[in-house]
């Protein structure tokens, strides 16, 4: 962490987005969604995601008129195991949310539950929909699009989104097993934090319109939004195997667009995107126990694999974010000079009555 971060507690940042949210019109209860994913973020060590987006995603576009915070989703089709959900450019996250609650309670009922929206906006990190499965007893995978930014392999002109594709599962450790990555190498919103701290991202990850390297994140913050820059697939150019993260990306692009009949690609522009969401009861293949513990076994042995020299050891996927949970559960939100900037600023411009705890050391 840079010198000039500043350690706020999680329910009093959490508190200040939900003030965010409703003094910009969002109705209470899915405020308090919109704080709750992003807090999460937070929470699990993902910086990129929380306070850090609450400004130049969702204040900016409700402030801009492109994103409605009183919309409403509807239910535009449905059958006993699955649903197609409008999102009217509401808030993503409570459109999600609901969207999963309602995968999970089909998935009770019959064993699988899949739901897909259109029309929506950018739901925060996709591990808080699989979590909703996990704990309740199931698997959840979730997935969708976004404002383009991957080039295809041999390609150096953005088309796909960083569409992620999350899986969440219960095991009998202390925490469910989430991997939850995006199918580029870095996503937008890494590129952001590198710029907040003022670092040179690593070659690799990002490419101009001449298949060049590119390093400064205020540079190719700039260029990503003039199409003159894309983030690469996983895997990175084609001889690393580049094809296969580009491959997953368009998987996700399908499942968010063609089932709902959402935008796709390059008419996707940020507030139109769409998700998928799929509940899997585990009751209806297994026991809940037995699963929960040969899943634990699986991730336990991989750990116990043969390291490389000098690696102190092997993490599992969901692992590092528990730690990072019980680093900062009693520490809280990082934010550097450039975030409270911004968390102020937003105070002022909504007329709200916070004080940050900084403002009483200053």
């Amino acid at each position: 962490m840079k010198d000039d971060v500043v350690w706020v507690d999680f329910d009093f940042m959490e508190q200040f987005m939900v003030d965010v949210f409703t003094g910009l019109g969002v109705p209470l209860e899915d405020a308090e969604i919109c704080a709750d994913v992003l807090i999460t973020s937070d929470k699990r060590g993902i910086d990129s995601h929380g306070v850090n987006r609450l400004k130049p995603h969702y204040y900016d576009r409700i402030k801009a008129g492109i994103q409605f915070p009183d919309a409403k989703n509807e239910i535009v089709r449905e059958t006993s195991t699955t649903a197609v959900i409008d999102g009217n450019r509401g808030m993503g996250h409570a459109t999600a949310k609901h969207a999963m609650e309602l995968a999970v309670k089909k998935a009770k009922e019959h064993g699988l539950g899949m739901t897909v929206v259109r029309n929506s906006t950018h739901y925060g990190i996709a591990g808080y929909y699989v979590l909703m499965a996990v704990e309740a007893g199931m698997i959840g995978i979730t997935g969708t699009n976004a404002r383009p930014a991957v080039a295809p392999t041999y390609g150096v002109e953005p088309m796909l989104g960083t569409n992620p594709l999350t899986i969440g599962m219960p095991s009998d450790e202390e925490f469910p097993f989430v991997i939850d990555p995006a199918t580029s190498i870095i996503q937008r919103g890494k590129v952001e934090v590198y710029a907040r701290n003022n670092e040179q991202l690593p070659n690799g990850l990002v490419i101009d319109e001449n298949g060049e390297y590119l390093t400064d994140p205020d540079s190719i913050l700039v260029k990503l939004l003039e199409k003159e820059a894309s983030l690469l697939p996983l895997g990175g150019k084609a001889e690393t195997g580049g094809y296969k993260g580009y491959g997953y990306s368009t998987v996700v692009e399908i499942l968010s667009s063609a089932l709902q009949g959402g935008a796709f690609l390059q008419s996707v522009i940020g507030v139109n995107v769409g998700h998928f969401f799929l509940a899997i009861d585990i009751e209806a293949f297994t026991d809940l126990e037995s699963f929960k513990k040969t899943t634990g076994d699986i991730l336990r042995t991989l750990r116990t694999a043969k390291r490389i020299p000098g690696q102190p050891r092997i993490y599992t996927a969901g692992e590092k974010e528990h730690l990072a949970w019980l680093e900062r559960k009693d520490k809280g939100v990082p934010l550097n000079k450039s975030l409270r900037d911004e968390v102020i600023l937003m105070r002022d411009e909504l007329g709200l009555d916070t004080r940050f705890p900084w403002e009483n050391i200053l």
